[in-house]
């Protein structure tokens, strides 16, 4: 479509008109959609047992301050695994999306190139979350709440590494990426992108389910707070721990190029808490769990 354009007019342009059309289309149908629900669904007792749902609307979600939040997970080992599990994610994404994005801008200079790679990128996302969707139980079913912890950290340890060692030793990787017949920097963003799929397809087919599941053998309380103490610390550090990380390293060393060793030292310290997270947590789940049975 773009290749068909009149010559004076701006590809990019008309493609940001397109985007935005289907942006504003995309979400005039989501809260109709939305209305309807709300209207005709939620109201049906046939739909809704409109009981308990007036009882959910009664209960209070339970609050806690960031000091009570940070008490609760000194003083609860098991949710403090837990929040470490979150934390280490989050700042793990975040160090290794921003440095393979700063690598595909400098592979797709064109704005249309970088978004038809872009779109491709998600269209991989969700066919792989989709499959991995369907593995993940058997996963679960096969080899159990520790091993399928462990396949995230994994994921990300794996490609995080490879995708550091294309940036940091692009020149060794040369003939190797010529043999391809391709660039190192290219090679680079391909891992990457690879990183970032499977990262995220793992963290909704695998790490969300062991999070949640992780609640279960607790009593109210602990469940109740400590979904609780976890929202308000866990996911805000976890998402701007990492930028936090690499700014302070940006401003010491110049930029975001020469920090990446640092960036890969820090990611790899991050992933030895998050395994010793995981198999502290596996050990209390499995026990909480034989307790609850008996």
């Amino acid at each position: 479509m773009r290749a068909n354009l009149p010559p004076g007019v701006d590809p990019w342009g008309m493609s940001l008109k397109y985007l935005m059309g289907a942006v504003v289309a995309s979400g005039g149908c989501l809260v109709s959609i939305f209305s309807y629900m709300q209207r005709n669904v939620m109201t049906d007792p046939n739909c809704v047992d409109q009981e308990k749902q007036a009882e959910r609307k009664k209960k209070k979600k339970v609050k806690m301050s960031l000091k009570d939040s940070a008490k609760f997970l000194v003083s609860s080992p098991y949710i403090r695994n837990l929040a470490t599990l979150v934390i280490s994610y989050g700042m793990c994404i975040n160090l290794v999306e921003v440095s393979w994005k700063s690598k595909l801008k400098a592979a797709y200079p064109d704005p249309n190139a970088y978004s038809a790679f872009m779109g491709n990128f998600s269209s991989a996302t969700g066919s792989v979350t989709l499959v991995m969707m369907l593995l993940g139980r058997k996963i679960f079913q096969k080899f159990g709440w520790g091993f399928a912890a462990k396949v995230t950290p994994a994921m990300i340890g794996i490609t995080g590494m490879a995708f550091y060692a294309l940036t940091l030793f692009a020149p060794f990787f040369a003939p190797i990426a010529a043999s391809l017949g391709t660039t190192p920097l290219m090679l680079a963003v391909l891992v990457g992108a690879a990183q970032n799929i499977l990262s995220k397809s793992a963290k909704y087919s695998l790490f969300d389910p062991c999070k949640e599941m992780a609640y279960i053998p607790l009593d109210q309380d602990s469940k109740t707070k400590g979904k609780a103490a976890v929202d308000v610390v866990g996911n805000p550090l976890g998402k701007s721990g990492g930028a936090l990380i690499q700014q302070i390293l940006i401003f010491g060393v110049g930029s975001l190029a020469a920090a990446t060793p640092w960036l890969a030292g820090i990611l790899a310290v991050l992933l030895v808490f998050w395994f010793k997270a995981v198999n502290s947590l596996s050990v209390q789940f499995d026990e909480a769990m034989a307790t609850e049975e008996s």
